[in-house]
């Protein structure tokens, strides 16, 4: 039986939908879903309690969110059979973002990669894929043209990907984007940066993808900070982001961020907050596909 979806009432901030960006979400006691230490992108770091579709929409409920894009976990590899399950199952709730390529995954150049793009995006009901080229940072593939096509069904069938990098590798996702403006691209964990290095080692091209129109930015803070909640540290460079990229170009992630975002942030507007709690994202991530 499906898990209740039952809430207590409209969770929106205003007349808008609040939209956590990015939760993960797996089972361990569904025998649908297997974790297969010889699929998982990461088999020494397995789970050993859930983070199931029906813990989630209880955490929607306390934290009075509407929706939430999960991001596929790495204990089920390239099967992407919970995330679609989650999407398929709470279409008006979950948009799922799958795995495909890179670290244990399919190998970037291999020829049927468009094709499983589009069964994910057609058939498993996902809208997009994360990339993760920060666990391949002595290998270039991101930008590399056996990745091309990839991307161009991508901008074909509207697909979303989510990348997840290191500082250094920031050029390779300004290339990609460029070359495929039709492909919307988020950036996660704020491209790890280091904020006790300096800007230009990583932050200042960071910044520079703001050029980009399809480029946005996750606004998940904990990654690169050297503090406890709520990451007051991080604050300059989340000004920093806001001020370049504009809120129509920024998502927020995480539940225990919401009340960071929603009402800790100084220089936020209530505007401002319709765009980064809700209305970026349902900009980007097609719920209901």
């Amino acid at each position: 039986m499906p898990e209740s979806t039952a809430t207590n009432g409209s969770a929106s901030h205003g007349c808008t939908p609040i939209v956590n960006g990015a939760e993960h979400a797996w089972v361990i006691n569904d025998s649908r879903f297997p974790i297969d230490p010889n699929v998982a992108s990461c088999p020494n770091n397995l789970p050993d309690y859930e983070y199931s579709a029906g813990y989630l929409l209880s955490q929607m409920r306390v934290h009075g969110v509407d929706k939430v894009v999960i991001s596929h976990v790495c204990y089920y590899g390239r099967d992407n059979s919970y995330t679609s399950y989650c999407a398929k199952t709470y279409p008006d709730k979950f948009a799922g973002i799958g795995l495909l390529v890179g670290h244990r995954l399919y190998s970037p150049d291999a020829p049927d990669n468009p094709a499983r793009l589009e069964r994910a995006i057609v058939e498993e009901h996902l809208v997009g894929m994360r990339l993760s080229p920060i666990y391949d940072q002595n290998v270039v593939w991101l930008n590399d043209p056996v990745s091309y096509p990839l991307w161009k069904k991508a901008e074909v069938l509207g697909a979303v990907f989510n990348i997840f990098l290191a500082p250094g590798q920031i050029s390779q996702v300004a290339d990609m984007a460029e070359r495929f403006p039709g492909v919307n691209v988020v950036i996660d964990h704020f491209a790890m940066i280091d904020i006790a290095a300096p800007d230009s080692e990583g932050f200042d091209q960071l910044l520079a993808l703001s050029r980009l129109p399809n480029v946005y930015i996750r606004t998940s803070l904990h990654n690169s900070s050297r503090e406890q909640m709520p990451y007051r540290d991080m604050w300059p460079y989340l000004r920093r982001v806001y001020d370049r990229f504009g809120p129509q170009r920024m998502i927020y992630a995480n539940f225990y961020e919401l009340l960071i975002m929603k009402d800790l942030i100084p220089f936020f507007t209530a505007e401002d907050k319709d765009w980064i709690l809700g209305k970026t994202a349902l900009k980007v991530y097609r719920f209901g596909s």
